[in-house]
């Protein structure tokens, strides 16, 4: 599991609390849950989770929006179980909004069901022609009276066919691209939200595509209007982004493990695998990479609870790295675990199909380089100019 010793300039006394907490509820909560072999049974051990998070009381940091008890849960969550991590990452995406800018009429009326794990939600903001380009959305939000009226698809979207609520990003003025999208709290049961189809991954997830036909909500399910419904789904983004991070170091972590245990007790040539030079190579590398993803992702964290306004190149840089090292990482995994790292049964070949997406979702690895870059060279500006 985790080891938080490493992390303790960022972490307080009670983030340590937490992270054995989390320890040794996922040893004993999710750990011992069957790794899902397909979408049906993803779905529904997604719901049995999320009730299971809910009674040990875990997503209360999302409310709280203490990030770095975010981080240490969903690390302790994904070096368990991809899905319960998956299923915990949902219920920050699709209440943060709520969390940040909701009245407190909604905050009232949805928080208290997320909080107990009743509640399952979702972010829908990606579609079919808008991934990292979002102001090129076309779901709309008409006026209609006292109501607006949703049209369009979303796409990718995890949770999609089993979620309670939906986070939704669309557009209310498409001439104004980024500046005319705003924010919407749906209900699953909203007439005219259908459920299009479920997208299959190679690691079972709940993912899909939901369509808005004449979708008619009313003005309350507004959380933030135009221009602030983007502005929100960006700020939204880059406070989770590093617990993406966070949940790679969880899986990369977990393939350590593996790695150095069937290392340990697979004898080939008369001697441990481990005690072969390669072997030590790899696992040395896989170990250094490891320390400098959760330095990078605790940094941020770190820099977000004590008051750093923005947090975007801190969250981009530990997003991309630790996502690229994790990948690295799971994959000399299998390598040292060999021809059982292939099946689909072994926890390193799981580890190798679910840890791939997180290079991709929350804003791929080349749009966290051009973040960096673009806030680097803006300041280098500001300073010059000066």
């Amino acid at each position: 599991m985790p080891d938080t010793h490493p992390l303790r300039a960022f972490l307080d006394n009670t983030h340590v609390d937490l992270g054995t907490r989390i320890d040794q509820f996922t040893a004993a909560e999710i750990l011992p849950l069957t790794a899902p072999s397909d979408d049906a049974t993803a779905r529904d051990q997604a719901r049995e989770i999320l009730g299971t998070l809910g009674e040990g009381g875990w997503y209360a940091p999302i409310v709280d929006q203490d990030l770095r008890s975010v981080a240490l849960i969903r690390e302790a969550l994904a070096s368990a179980s991809p899905l319960a991590d998956a299923v915990y990452a949902l219920q920050a995406l699709g209440s943060t909004p709520v969390v940040l800018a909701g009245n407190a009429e909604q905050k009232k009326r949805l928080l208290p069901a997320i909080l107990e794990g009743k509640a399952m939600t979702a972010f829908a903001m990606t579609e079919p022609e808008a991934g990292s380009d979002v102001a090129s959305m076309t779901t709309t939000a008409t006026r209609s009276g006292s109501d607006y009226v949703l049209q369009g698809r979303k796409t990718l979207i995890s949770n999609a066919g089993i979620a309670d609520y939906y986070t939704v990003f669309a557009s209310v003025d498409r001439s104004r691209g980024s500046k005319g999208i705003a924010c919407f709290v749906v209900p699953a049961d909203t007439p005219g939200l259908q459920f299009v189809r479920p997208q299959i991954m190679s690691a079972p997830h709940p993912l899909g595509e939901i369509a808005f036909v004449d979708c008619v909500v009313p003005a309350s399910a507004l959380i933030a209007d135009a221009p602030d419904g983007f502005k929100l789904g960006l700020r939204t983004l880059d406070r989770l982004r590093a617990t993406v991070a966070a949940a790679a170091c969880g899986m990369a972590g977990r393939a350590l493990d593996e790695a150095l245990k069937h290392a340990s007790e697979r004898q080939q040539f008369g001697k441990p695998l481990v005690d072969f030079q390669l072997t030590q190579a790899k696992i040395a590398e896989m170990s250094t990479e490891l320390m400098a993803a959760r330095l990078l992702v605790y940094r941020a964290v770190w820099e977000a609870d004590t008051g750093a306004a923005r947090v975007t190149v801190e969250s981009a840089m530990a997003k991309a790295f630790a996502t690229e090292a994790a990948q690295r990482i799971v994959d000399k995994a299998v390598q040292i675990v060999g021809g059982k790292g292939v099946l689909m049964d072994h926890v390193v070949d799981h580890l190798y199909r679910a840890v791939r997406a997180l290079r991709i979702y929350e804003g791929t690895t080349e749009v966290q380089y051009l973040t960096i870059a673009g806030q680097l060279t803006k300041r280098y500006r500001e300073r010059a100019g000066g």
